[in-house]
Protein backbone atom coordinates (compact mmCIF):
# COMPACT_ATOMS: atom_id res chain seq x y z
CA UNK A 1 0.00 0.00 0.00
CA UNK A 2 1.02 3.60 -0.45
CA UNK A 3 2.59 5.45 2.42
CA UNK A 4 0.13 6.93 4.89
CA UNK A 5 0.87 10.64 5.38
CA UNK A 6 -0.71 13.12 7.79
CA UNK A 7 1.56 16.17 7.49
CA UNK A 8 1.14 18.68 4.67
CA UNK A 9 4.63 20.01 5.48
CA UNK A 10 6.27 16.68 4.66
CA UNK A 11 4.37 16.49 1.39
CA UNK A 12 5.21 20.03 0.28
CA UNK A 13 8.91 19.53 0.99
CA UNK A 14 9.00 16.74 -1.62
CA UNK A 15 7.80 18.98 -4.45
CA UNK A 16 10.24 20.36 -7.06
CA UNK A 17 11.05 24.05 -7.49
CA UNK A 18 8.95 24.32 -10.68
CA UNK A 19 5.84 23.22 -8.79
CA UNK A 20 6.48 25.77 -6.03
CA UNK A 21 6.88 28.57 -8.58
CA UNK A 22 3.45 27.71 -10.01
CA UNK A 23 1.90 27.46 -6.55
CA UNK A 24 3.31 30.79 -5.45
CA UNK A 25 1.63 32.56 -8.36
CA UNK A 26 -1.57 32.64 -6.28
CA UNK A 27 -1.71 35.06 -3.31
CA UNK A 28 -4.10 32.74 -1.43
CA UNK A 29 -1.58 29.88 -1.65
CA UNK A 30 1.24 32.05 -0.31
CA UNK A 31 -0.92 33.18 2.60
CA UNK A 32 -2.04 29.60 3.35
CA UNK A 33 1.53 28.26 3.44
CA UNK A 34 2.54 31.21 5.62
CA UNK A 35 -0.24 30.35 8.09
CA UNK A 36 0.99 26.74 8.25
CA UNK A 37 4.51 27.79 9.28
CA UNK A 38 5.74 27.77 12.91
CA UNK A 39 5.87 31.18 14.66
CA UNK A 40 9.60 31.70 14.12
CA UNK A 41 9.28 31.02 10.39
CA UNK A 42 6.51 33.59 10.17
CA UNK A 43 8.63 36.13 12.03
CA UNK A 44 11.57 35.66 9.64
CA UNK A 45 9.33 36.19 6.60
CA UNK A 46 7.66 39.31 8.02
CA UNK A 47 11.04 40.78 9.01
CA UNK A 48 12.41 40.19 5.49
CA UNK A 49 9.28 41.05 3.50
CA UNK A 50 10.25 44.62 2.60
CA UNK A 51 14.01 44.16 2.57
CA UNK A 52 14.79 44.46 -1.13
CA UNK A 53 18.46 43.45 -0.94
CA UNK A 54 19.69 39.94 -0.09
CA UNK A 55 20.29 39.45 3.64
CA UNK A 56 23.75 38.20 4.66
CA UNK A 57 23.64 35.03 6.73
CA UNK A 58 25.81 36.63 9.41
CA UNK A 59 23.42 39.60 9.70
CA UNK A 60 20.34 37.40 10.11
CA UNK A 61 22.06 35.47 12.90
CA UNK A 62 22.28 38.77 14.82
CA UNK A 63 18.47 38.75 15.04
CA UNK A 64 18.63 35.81 17.45
CA UNK A 65 20.24 35.10 20.76
CA UNK A 66 23.17 32.74 20.89
CA UNK A 67 22.91 29.03 21.73
CA UNK A 68 19.18 28.14 21.80
CA UNK A 69 18.14 31.06 19.57
CA UNK A 70 20.57 30.15 16.80
CA UNK A 71 19.54 26.50 16.94
CA UNK A 72 15.88 27.46 16.46
CA UNK A 73 16.88 29.86 13.68
CA UNK A 74 18.72 27.07 11.86
CA UNK A 75 15.72 24.77 12.16
CA UNK A 76 13.33 27.45 10.89
CA UNK A 77 15.56 28.31 7.92
CA UNK A 78 15.79 24.65 6.95
CA UNK A 79 11.99 24.53 6.78
CA UNK A 80 11.82 27.75 4.74
CA UNK A 81 14.49 26.54 2.32
CA UNK A 82 12.72 23.18 1.95
CA UNK A 83 9.59 25.10 0.92
CA UNK A 84 11.67 27.16 -1.54
CA UNK A 85 10.71 30.40 0.19
CA UNK A 86 14.36 31.25 0.89
CA UNK A 87 17.55 30.28 -0.89
CA UNK A 88 21.12 30.45 0.39
CA UNK A 89 23.23 32.01 -2.38
CA UNK A 90 26.88 32.86 -1.71
CA UNK A 91 26.36 33.52 1.98
CA UNK A 92 23.18 35.55 1.46
CA UNK A 93 19.53 34.65 2.08
CA UNK A 94 17.27 35.54 -0.85
CA UNK A 95 13.49 35.25 -0.76
CA UNK A 96 11.71 33.59 -3.69
CA UNK A 97 10.71 36.46 -5.99
CA UNK A 98 7.33 34.95 -6.89
CA UNK A 99 6.45 34.26 -3.26
CA UNK A 100 7.60 37.74 -2.26
CA UNK A 101 5.42 39.49 -4.84
CA UNK A 102 2.27 37.43 -4.31
CA UNK A 103 2.52 37.39 -0.50
CA UNK A 104 2.72 41.18 -0.56
CA UNK A 105 -0.41 41.18 -2.73
CA UNK A 106 -2.16 38.88 -0.26
CA UNK A 107 -1.43 41.28 2.61
CA UNK A 108 -2.20 44.52 0.73
CA UNK A 109 -5.16 43.30 -1.34
CA UNK A 110 -3.41 43.57 -4.69
CA UNK A 111 -3.02 41.04 -7.47
CA UNK A 112 -5.64 38.51 -8.57
CA UNK A 113 -8.48 38.56 -6.03
CA UNK A 114 -10.03 35.41 -7.56
CA UNK A 115 -7.42 33.29 -5.81
CA UNK A 116 -9.42 33.88 -2.61
CA UNK A 117 -12.63 32.71 -4.23
CA UNK A 118 -15.40 34.70 -5.89
CA UNK A 119 -18.32 35.49 -3.62
CA UNK A 120 -21.68 35.27 -5.39
CA UNK A 121 -23.31 38.58 -6.23
CA UNK A 122 -26.92 37.38 -5.93
CA UNK A 123 -28.61 36.02 -2.79
CA UNK A 124 -29.16 32.29 -2.57
CA UNK A 125 -32.82 31.23 -2.55
CA UNK A 126 -31.79 28.13 -0.61
CA UNK A 127 -29.36 29.84 1.74
CA UNK A 128 -28.02 27.70 4.60
CA UNK A 129 -26.64 28.91 7.90
CA UNK A 130 -23.55 27.89 9.87
CA UNK A 131 -25.50 25.46 12.07
CA UNK A 132 -26.67 23.60 8.96
CA UNK A 133 -23.14 23.47 7.56
CA UNK A 134 -21.78 22.13 10.86
CA UNK A 135 -24.49 19.49 10.94
CA UNK A 136 -23.79 18.50 7.32
CA UNK A 137 -20.02 18.32 7.85
CA UNK A 138 -20.47 16.28 11.04
CA UNK A 139 -22.80 13.77 9.38
CA UNK A 140 -20.54 13.30 6.36
CA UNK A 141 -17.29 13.01 8.32
CA UNK A 142 -18.65 10.85 11.12
CA UNK A 143 -20.20 8.53 8.53
CA UNK A 144 -16.66 7.75 7.37
CA UNK A 145 -15.40 7.22 10.92
CA UNK A 146 -18.39 5.04 11.84
CA UNK A 147 -17.77 2.90 8.78
CA UNK A 148 -14.15 2.47 9.83
CA UNK A 149 -15.08 1.21 13.32
CA UNK A 150 -17.78 -1.06 11.92
CA UNK A 151 -20.95 0.68 13.07
CA UNK A 152 -24.02 1.42 10.96
CA UNK A 153 -24.49 5.01 12.09
CA UNK A 154 -25.51 7.15 9.10
CA UNK A 155 -25.19 6.32 5.43
CA UNK A 156 -22.28 4.20 4.16
CA UNK A 157 -19.51 6.09 2.34
CA UNK A 158 -19.49 6.47 -1.42
CA UNK A 159 -17.10 4.69 -3.77
CA UNK A 160 -14.64 7.59 -3.77
CA UNK A 161 -14.27 7.37 0.03
CA UNK A 162 -13.80 3.60 -0.17
CA UNK A 163 -11.04 4.15 -2.72
CA UNK A 164 -9.16 6.41 -0.33
CA UNK A 165 -9.67 4.05 2.61
CA UNK A 166 -8.21 1.23 0.56
CA UNK A 167 -5.32 3.15 -1.01
CA UNK A 168 -4.20 4.66 2.29
CA UNK A 169 -4.27 1.31 4.10
CA UNK A 170 -6.73 2.55 6.74
CA UNK A 171 -8.96 -0.43 6.06
CA UNK A 172 -8.54 -3.88 4.62
CA UNK A 173 -10.90 -6.47 3.21
CA UNK A 174 -12.76 -9.29 4.92
CA UNK A 175 -11.14 -12.59 5.88
CA UNK A 176 -12.53 -14.39 2.84
CA UNK A 177 -11.09 -11.92 0.40
CA UNK A 178 -7.71 -12.67 -1.20
CA UNK A 179 -5.28 -9.88 -0.61
CA UNK A 180 -1.58 -9.30 -0.99
CA UNK A 181 0.67 -6.56 0.29
CA UNK A 182 2.15 -6.35 -3.18
CA UNK A 183 -1.26 -5.74 -4.75
CA UNK A 184 -1.48 -2.55 -6.79
CA UNK A 185 -3.16 0.24 -4.81
CA UNK A 186 -5.66 1.01 -7.57
CA UNK A 187 -6.71 -2.66 -7.86
CA UNK A 188 -7.13 -2.86 -4.11
CA UNK A 189 -9.24 0.32 -4.09
CA UNK A 190 -11.47 -1.09 -6.81
CA UNK A 191 -11.94 -4.26 -4.77
CA UNK A 192 -12.83 -2.17 -1.71
CA UNK A 193 -15.67 -0.58 -3.69
CA UNK A 194 -17.14 -3.95 -4.72
CA UNK A 195 -20.13 -5.29 -2.83
CA UNK A 196 -18.62 -8.79 -2.66
CA UNK A 197 -15.37 -7.60 -1.09
CA UNK A 198 -16.34 -8.95 2.30
CA UNK A 199 -16.53 -7.09 5.60
CA UNK A 200 -13.81 -4.38 5.64
CA UNK A 201 -11.71 -4.22 8.79
CA UNK A 202 -9.84 -1.36 10.36
CA UNK A 203 -6.04 -1.67 10.33
CA UNK A 204 -3.44 -0.42 12.79
CA UNK A 205 -3.04 2.63 10.54
CA UNK A 206 -6.79 3.17 10.72
CA UNK A 207 -6.81 3.07 14.51
CA UNK A 208 -3.89 5.50 14.60
CA UNK A 209 -5.95 7.68 12.25
CA UNK A 210 -8.83 7.69 14.76
CA UNK A 211 -6.46 8.92 17.48
CA UNK A 212 -5.69 12.10 15.54
CA UNK A 213 -7.61 15.37 15.75
CA UNK A 214 -10.10 16.13 12.97
CA UNK A 215 -7.83 18.61 11.18
CA UNK A 216 -5.06 16.01 10.92
CA UNK A 217 -7.57 13.42 9.73
CA UNK A 218 -8.83 15.75 6.98
CA UNK A 219 -5.30 16.51 5.79
CA UNK A 220 -4.53 12.77 5.77
CA UNK A 221 -7.44 12.26 3.40
CA UNK A 222 -6.47 15.21 1.22
CA UNK A 223 -2.84 14.09 0.99
CA UNK A 224 -3.96 10.65 -0.11
CA UNK A 225 -6.20 12.35 -2.66
CA UNK A 226 -3.13 14.18 -3.97
CA UNK A 227 -1.35 10.86 -4.46
CA UNK A 228 -4.39 9.52 -6.27
CA UNK A 229 -4.61 12.69 -8.38
CA UNK A 230 -1.06 12.13 -9.65
CA UNK A 231 -1.95 8.61 -10.78
CA UNK A 232 -5.05 9.99 -12.55
CA UNK A 233 -2.96 12.64 -14.37
CA UNK A 234 -4.77 15.51 -12.65
CA UNK A 235 -2.97 18.84 -12.40
CA UNK A 236 -1.36 18.69 -8.97
CA UNK A 237 -0.95 22.47 -8.74
CA UNK A 238 -4.66 23.09 -9.40
CA UNK A 239 -5.63 20.56 -6.73
CA UNK A 240 -3.29 22.07 -4.12
CA UNK A 241 -4.34 25.59 -5.04
CA UNK A 242 -7.98 24.72 -4.46
CA UNK A 243 -7.19 23.14 -1.07
CA UNK A 244 -5.39 26.30 0.03
CA UNK A 245 -8.14 28.48 -1.41
CA UNK A 246 -10.74 26.67 0.70
CA UNK A 247 -8.70 27.46 3.81
CA UNK A 248 -9.01 31.19 3.10
CA UNK A 249 -12.78 31.25 2.60
CA UNK A 250 -15.25 32.49 5.20
CA UNK A 251 -17.62 30.11 6.93
CA UNK A 252 -21.28 30.77 6.13
CA UNK A 253 -20.68 32.55 2.82
CA UNK A 254 -21.45 31.04 -0.58
CA UNK A 255 -18.98 31.22 -3.45
CA UNK A 256 -19.27 30.87 -7.20
CA UNK A 257 -18.13 27.64 -8.84
CA UNK A 258 -18.03 29.19 -12.33
CA UNK A 259 -14.43 30.40 -11.89
CA UNK A 260 -13.14 26.90 -11.12
CA UNK A 261 -11.14 24.91 -13.65
CA UNK A 262 -12.48 21.53 -14.87
CA UNK A 263 -10.05 19.78 -12.50
CA UNK A 264 -11.27 21.83 -9.55
CA UNK A 265 -14.91 21.27 -10.52
CA UNK A 266 -14.31 17.51 -10.43
CA UNK A 267 -12.49 17.96 -7.13
CA UNK A 268 -15.47 19.86 -5.72
CA UNK A 269 -17.70 16.83 -6.32
CA UNK A 270 -15.31 14.57 -4.41
CA UNK A 271 -14.94 16.96 -1.47
CA UNK A 272 -18.70 16.94 -0.95
CA UNK A 273 -18.46 13.29 0.11
CA UNK A 274 -16.02 14.23 2.89
CA UNK A 275 -18.20 17.07 4.21
CA UNK A 276 -15.55 19.67 3.33
CA UNK A 277 -17.89 21.64 1.04
CA UNK A 278 -21.67 21.76 0.63
CA UNK A 279 -23.41 22.03 -2.73
CA UNK A 280 -27.18 21.70 -2.93
CA UNK A 281 -27.11 19.69 -6.15
CA UNK A 282 -24.64 18.55 -8.74
CA UNK A 283 -23.77 21.31 -11.20
CA UNK A 284 -24.95 24.13 -8.92
CA UNK A 285 -23.29 27.48 -9.57
CA UNK A 286 -22.48 28.08 -5.91
CA UNK A 287 -21.00 26.15 -3.01
CA UNK A 288 -20.47 26.65 0.72
CA UNK A 289 -17.23 25.78 2.56
CA UNK A 290 -17.83 23.99 5.85
CA UNK A 291 -15.81 24.30 9.02
CA UNK A 292 -13.63 21.41 7.83
CA UNK A 293 -12.51 23.60 4.92
CA UNK A 294 -12.10 26.98 6.61
CA UNK A 295 -9.85 25.55 9.34
CA UNK A 296 -7.48 23.73 6.96
CA UNK A 297 -4.75 26.37 7.28
CA UNK A 298 -5.90 28.29 10.35
CA UNK A 299 -3.93 26.22 12.86
CA UNK A 300 -6.99 26.00 15.15
CA UNK A 301 -8.75 22.71 15.96
CA UNK A 302 -11.91 21.78 14.08
CA UNK A 303 -14.81 22.16 16.49
CA UNK A 304 -17.72 20.16 15.16
CA UNK A 305 -20.68 19.30 17.32
CA UNK A 306 -22.52 15.99 17.11
CA UNK A 307 -25.53 16.11 14.84
CA UNK A 308 -27.44 14.15 17.49
CA UNK A 309 -27.22 17.10 19.87
CA UNK A 310 -29.09 20.19 18.55
CA UNK A 311 -27.94 22.30 21.48
CA UNK A 312 -24.30 22.05 20.44
CA UNK A 313 -25.19 22.97 16.88
CA UNK A 314 -26.87 26.16 18.00
CA UNK A 315 -23.96 27.17 20.24
CA UNK A 316 -21.52 29.81 19.13
CA UNK A 317 -18.01 29.02 17.94
CA UNK A 318 -16.50 30.45 21.12
CA UNK A 319 -18.69 28.31 23.34
CA UNK A 320 -17.87 25.20 21.33
CA UNK A 321 -14.17 25.98 21.57
CA UNK A 322 -14.34 26.28 25.34
CA UNK A 323 -16.27 23.04 25.57
CA UNK A 324 -13.77 21.20 23.34
CA UNK A 325 -10.82 22.50 25.35
CA UNK A 326 -12.50 21.32 28.54
CA UNK A 327 -12.97 17.84 27.07
CA UNK A 328 -9.33 17.79 25.98
CA UNK A 329 -8.22 18.78 29.49
CA UNK A 330 -10.39 16.30 31.39
CA UNK A 331 -11.21 13.43 29.05
CA UNK A 332 -14.01 10.98 29.71
CA UNK A 333 -12.45 7.58 30.55
CA UNK A 334 -11.97 6.17 34.04
CA UNK A 335 -9.95 2.93 34.22
CA UNK A 336 -9.72 0.93 37.46
CA UNK A 337 -7.15 -1.63 38.56
CA UNK A 338 -9.78 -4.38 38.17
CA UNK A 339 -9.84 -3.64 34.39
CA UNK A 340 -13.28 -2.00 34.55
CA UNK A 341 -13.85 1.09 32.38
CA UNK A 342 -16.34 3.92 32.86
CA UNK A 343 -16.68 6.22 29.84
CA UNK A 344 -18.66 9.43 30.41
CA UNK A 345 -19.77 10.03 26.84
CA UNK A 346 -22.88 9.78 24.69
CA UNK A 347 -20.99 9.94 21.38
CA UNK A 348 -21.77 6.86 19.25
CA UNK A 349 -18.36 7.23 17.61
CA UNK A 350 -16.41 7.22 20.87
CA UNK A 351 -18.43 4.24 22.09
CA UNK A 352 -17.71 2.40 18.83
CA UNK A 353 -13.98 3.07 19.21
CA UNK A 354 -14.05 1.71 22.77
CA UNK A 355 -15.90 -1.35 21.52
CA UNK A 356 -12.82 -2.21 19.44
CA UNK A 357 -10.86 -3.26 22.53
CA UNK A 358 -13.34 -3.18 25.44
CA UNK A 359 -16.11 -5.64 26.30
CA UNK A 360 -18.99 -3.19 26.85
CA UNK A 361 -21.59 -4.24 29.41
CA UNK A 362 -23.95 -1.38 30.33
CA UNK A 363 -25.05 1.77 28.57
CA UNK A 364 -26.67 4.78 30.20
CA UNK A 365 -27.77 8.15 28.73
CA UNK A 366 -24.38 9.76 29.38
CA UNK A 367 -22.11 6.84 30.28
CA UNK A 368 -21.08 3.34 29.23
CA UNK A 369 -19.34 0.72 31.33
CA UNK A 370 -17.21 -2.21 30.27
CA UNK A 371 -14.20 -4.31 31.10
CA UNK A 372 -10.89 -4.97 29.37
CA UNK A 373 -10.49 -8.71 28.90
CA UNK A 374 -8.02 -11.02 27.25
CA UNK A 375 -10.52 -11.77 24.48
CA UNK A 376 -11.31 -8.10 23.82
CA UNK A 377 -7.62 -7.22 23.54
CA UNK A 378 -6.91 -10.22 21.30
CA UNK A 379 -9.82 -9.15 19.10
CA UNK A 380 -8.25 -5.71 18.75
CA UNK A 381 -4.81 -7.20 18.10
CA UNK A 382 -6.24 -9.40 15.35
CA UNK A 383 -7.42 -6.21 13.59
CA UNK A 384 -3.89 -4.82 13.55
CA UNK A 385 -4.32 -2.53 16.56
CA UNK A 386 -1.24 -2.55 18.78
CA UNK A 387 -1.08 -2.53 22.58
CA UNK A 388 0.78 0.78 22.51
CA UNK A 389 -2.02 2.38 20.49
CA UNK A 390 -4.62 1.20 23.01
CA UNK A 391 -2.58 2.56 25.91
CA UNK A 392 -2.07 5.87 24.08
CA UNK A 393 -5.80 6.19 23.43
CA UNK A 394 -6.69 5.50 27.07
CA UNK A 395 -4.09 8.02 28.25
CA UNK A 396 -5.17 10.73 25.81
CA UNK A 397 -8.83 10.44 26.87
CA UNK A 398 -8.30 9.85 30.59
CA UNK A 399 -10.68 11.64 32.96
CA UNK A 400 -9.49 14.64 34.99
CA UNK A 401 -9.50 12.59 38.19
CA UNK A 402 -7.18 10.03 36.60
CA UNK A 403 -4.78 12.74 35.42
CA UNK A 404 -4.05 13.53 39.04
CA UNK A 405 -2.39 10.10 39.34
CA UNK A 406 1.18 9.33 38.36
CA UNK A 407 1.25 7.35 36.18
CA UNK A 408 -2.17 8.15 34.74
CA UNK A 409 -3.19 4.55 33.96
CA UNK A 410 -2.91 1.67 36.46
CA UNK A 411 0.36 -0.14 35.83
CA UNK A 412 -1.24 -3.54 36.34
CA UNK A 413 -3.62 -2.92 33.44
CA UNK A 414 -0.94 -1.41 31.19
CA UNK A 415 1.47 -4.30 31.79
CA UNK A 416 -1.25 -6.90 31.23
CA UNK A 417 -2.27 -5.34 27.90
CA UNK A 418 1.36 -5.56 26.76
CA UNK A 419 1.62 -9.14 28.01
CA UNK A 420 -1.47 -10.13 26.04
CA UNK A 421 0.15 -8.68 22.93
CA UNK A 422 3.38 -10.60 23.60
CA UNK A 423 1.35 -13.75 24.13
CA UNK A 424 -0.32 -13.36 20.75
CA UNK A 425 2.90 -12.50 18.98
CA UNK A 426 4.93 -15.44 20.28
CA UNK A 427 4.79 -16.94 16.82
CA UNK A 428 4.93 -14.83 13.71
CA UNK A 429 5.25 -15.96 10.09
CA UNK A 430 8.40 -14.99 8.22
CA UNK A 431 8.93 -15.60 4.51
CA UNK A 432 11.88 -17.96 4.10
CA UNK A 433 13.45 -20.76 2.05
CA UNK A 434 14.15 -24.29 3.33
CA UNK A 435 17.18 -26.31 2.18
CA UNK A 436 17.15 -30.03 2.99
CA UNK A 437 18.13 -33.48 1.68
CA UNK A 438 21.88 -32.82 1.76
CA UNK A 439 23.64 -36.04 0.72
CA UNK A 440 26.77 -35.34 2.75
CA UNK A 441 27.24 -33.79 6.18
CA UNK A 442 30.19 -31.87 4.77
CA UNK A 443 27.96 -30.14 2.20
CA UNK A 444 25.45 -29.12 4.87
CA UNK A 445 28.14 -27.71 7.15
CA UNK A 446 29.75 -25.81 4.29
CA UNK A 447 26.41 -24.28 3.26
CA UNK A 448 25.56 -23.45 6.88
CA UNK A 449 28.88 -21.65 7.37
CA UNK A 450 28.40 -19.65 4.18
CA UNK A 451 24.83 -18.60 5.14
CA UNK A 452 25.97 -17.69 8.65
CA UNK A 453 28.64 -15.39 7.24
CA UNK A 454 25.92 -13.64 5.25
CA UNK A 455 23.72 -13.39 8.34
CA UNK A 456 20.66 -14.93 6.66
CA UNK A 457 20.20 -18.09 8.77
CA UNK A 458 16.76 -18.23 10.44
CA UNK A 459 16.81 -21.84 11.68
CA UNK A 460 18.90 -24.97 11.28
CA UNK A 461 19.01 -28.64 12.33
CA UNK A 462 22.34 -30.40 11.88
CA UNK A 463 21.06 -33.90 12.64
CA UNK A 464 18.37 -33.70 9.95
CA UNK A 465 20.58 -31.57 7.66
CA UNK A 466 17.94 -28.83 7.28
CA UNK A 467 18.64 -25.13 6.85
CA UNK A 468 16.16 -22.21 6.70
CA UNK A 469 17.34 -18.85 5.28
CA UNK A 470 15.63 -15.50 4.71
CA UNK A 471 14.29 -14.42 1.33
CA UNK A 472 17.09 -11.85 1.06
CA UNK A 473 19.75 -14.55 1.31
CA UNK A 474 18.01 -17.15 -0.86
CA UNK A 475 19.64 -16.05 -4.10
CA UNK A 476 23.20 -16.11 -2.73
CA UNK A 477 22.75 -19.39 -0.80
CA UNK A 478 20.99 -21.00 -3.75
CA UNK A 479 23.86 -20.07 -6.05
CA UNK A 480 26.32 -21.54 -3.54
CA UNK A 481 24.34 -24.80 -3.36
CA UNK A 482 24.17 -25.01 -7.15
CA UNK A 483 27.97 -24.67 -7.29
CA UNK A 484 28.28 -27.54 -4.83
CA UNK A 485 25.95 -29.68 -6.93
CA UNK A 486 27.87 -28.86 -10.10
CA UNK A 487 31.16 -29.62 -8.36
CA UNK A 488 29.87 -32.98 -7.12
CA UNK A 489 28.60 -33.91 -10.56
CA UNK A 490 31.96 -33.09 -12.08
CA UNK A 491 33.71 -35.17 -9.41
CA UNK A 492 31.30 -38.05 -9.95
CA UNK A 493 31.86 -37.83 -13.69
CA UNK A 494 35.63 -37.89 -13.24
CA UNK A 495 35.37 -40.83 -10.82
CA UNK A 496 33.11 -42.71 -13.24
CA UNK A 497 35.55 -42.03 -16.08
CA UNK A 498 38.51 -43.20 -13.97
CA UNK A 499 36.58 -46.31 -12.95
CA UNK A 500 35.82 -47.14 -16.57
CA UNK A 501 39.48 -46.62 -17.52
CA UNK A 502 40.57 -48.88 -14.65
CA UNK A 503 38.16 -51.61 -15.71
CA UNK A 504 39.32 -51.28 -19.31
CA UNK A 505 42.97 -51.66 -18.20
CA UNK A 506 42.15 -54.75 -16.13
CA UNK A 507 40.33 -56.31 -19.07
CA UNK A 508 43.31 -55.54 -21.31
CA UNK A 509 45.78 -57.11 -18.83
CA UNK A 510 43.61 -60.23 -18.52
CA UNK A 511 43.40 -60.67 -22.29
CA UNK A 512 47.20 -60.30 -22.66
CA UNK A 513 47.86 -62.82 -19.89
CA UNK A 514 45.59 -65.35 -21.47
Amino acid sequence: MSKFQTSIHEYLETLPLQTFNRLYQKPATCLAIFRLLPPLGKQIIMSSLYVDAPIPVADMKLWFKESTGLAKHKEAMQRLKALNIFADERGNYTMNATFLEQFRNALTGGGNSLSFGLATSTPDKHHVDIAFLDDYATKQWEAILHFMVGTTEGRPPCKGVLNLLGRSGLMTGGPDTPQSDSMDARDFANQMARQDFGVPKITHKGFQFLLQDINTQVWAFLLQYLNMAESLNMDLVEVLTFFFQLGSLELGNDYSSETLTPTQTHLLEDLKAYGIVYQRKRGSRRFYPTRLATTLTSGTPVLLGSHTNPTKLAATAAARKAEEEEEDDHGFIVLETNYRIYAYTDSPLQIAVLNLFVHLRDRFPNMVTGVITRDSIRRALSKGITAEQIITYLTAHAHAQMRKNSPILPLTVVDQIRLWEIEKNRLRPVASWLYSQFNRQQDFESTFEYASELGVVLWSNQKRRMLCVSTEGHQAVGAYVRKLITKHREQQGQQAQQHQQHQHQQQHVTSVAS
